[in-house]
């Protein structure tokens, strides 16, 4: 679009990060206008898993976290092996969860990210129902091959929005802040800007 920037019409898939099982299709649209401002983006996406699926699964990570003796504590996951320990999965699986909002708000029309490792992950105690961790992860940028370092720290609990506030940073931009919410399954994303901490 001459006046206004460059619109981009999507279809893609999603897929389940551990099985690799297809769990749904998008179709998106995305205007990245001229002017330095966030994309305007527009998806429409349908699920091949039913909500209840999503929910059972929710509950067993859940579960998982709620189970422990004692908090998860973790460093290096995946380790230099590419392996995760069983212990580590739901905290690995939250990381994945919360990290794909950082690389989604951060994400521009030439730049892109991966989440290379959890750096560091600990677990806070809370007197309510709601899950706490903070992480340092690190993200892969693309085309530059940079390594971004991001400490995130989220809340959740099943059937309620992802927490999620981090800052960032990188050798060449120093940090930078943000926050929002993110559904904690499957079930697609929830978008809300919040305070930093």
């Amino acid at each position: 679009i001459p006046e206004s920037g460059h619109k981009y019409y999507l279809q893609f898939t999603t897929e389940d990060y551990k099985s690799r099982e297809n769990v749904g299709s998008c179709l998106a649209t995305v205007l990245y206008p001229k002017t330095k401002s966030p994309p305007a983006v527009n998806i429409k996406c349908t699920y091949t898993k039913d909500q209840k699926q999503i929910q059972e699964e929710d509950n067993r990570v859940y579960q998982k976290i709620r189970h422990q003796t004692k908090p998860i504590i973790g460093n290096n996951i995946p380790d230099s092996y590419g392996n995760i320990e069983p212990a580590l999965e739901p905290a690995w699986a939250l990381a994945v969860t919360g990290s794909s909002y950082i690389m989604w708000e951060k994400s521009t029309e030439n730049l892109g990210y991966f989440m290379a490792q959890v750096k560091s992950v600990k677990q806070w105690i809370r007197k309510d129902d709601f899950t706490e961790f903070d992480y340092t992860v690190l993200l892969h940028e693309i085309p530059t091959q940079e390594i971004i370092s991001c400490h995130m720290r989220l809340t959740w609990l099943p059937g309620h929005p992802l927490k999620v506030k981090y800052f960032c940073a990188s050798e060449n931009q120093g940090l930078e802040y943000g926050s929002g919410m993110e559904s904690g399954s499957a079930a697609g994303i929830l978008h809300e800007r919040g305070a930093n901490f």
